[in-house]
């Protein structure tokens, strides 16, 4: 059975760290695209980023740009999200999720529609205080 289960989240002041990991059981994870997502109180869940097969390409929202960086470990089947200088705008549920379209893709695809995505996590809050 396919299982995300994501950790990290808090409390933090603005201004602060968090660091969420994504744990991936049940299937290999390497050779597929992922993606962190998170959605706050009465919005539509939203990207954040994501990041192809290889670890090769990256992509943030305008919002995240140079404050928070996706990496992934195939080894260990988990993927990461570093963020910092964060504001009271992130608070959020993270999710973190995957597209189990063509393992080892030739083109090594990245996704940035939550549609694309085939498997999610239950989320971690992350609320920033100011």
């Amino acid at each position: 059975q396919v299982q995300l289960v994501e950790s990290g989240g808090g409390l933090v002041q603005a201004g602060g760290s968090l660091r969420l990991s994504c744990a991936a059981s049940g299937r290999a994870f390497s050779g597929y695209a992922m993606g962190w997502f998170r959605q706050a109180l009465g919005k539509e869940r939203e990207i954040v980023a994501a990041i192809n097969w290889s670890g090769g390409r990256t992509y943030y929202v305008d919002s995240v740009k140079g404050r928070f960086t996706i990496s992934r470990d195939n080894a260990k089947n988990t993927v990461y999200l570093q963020m910092s200088s964060l504001k009271p705008e992130d608070t959020a549920v993270y999710y973190c999720a995957v597209n189990f379209n063509g393992r080892y893709h030739y083109a090594d695809p990245l996704y940035t529609d939550r549609g694309q995505y085939d498997y999610w996590g239950q989320g971690t809050q992350v609320t920033v205080s100011s």
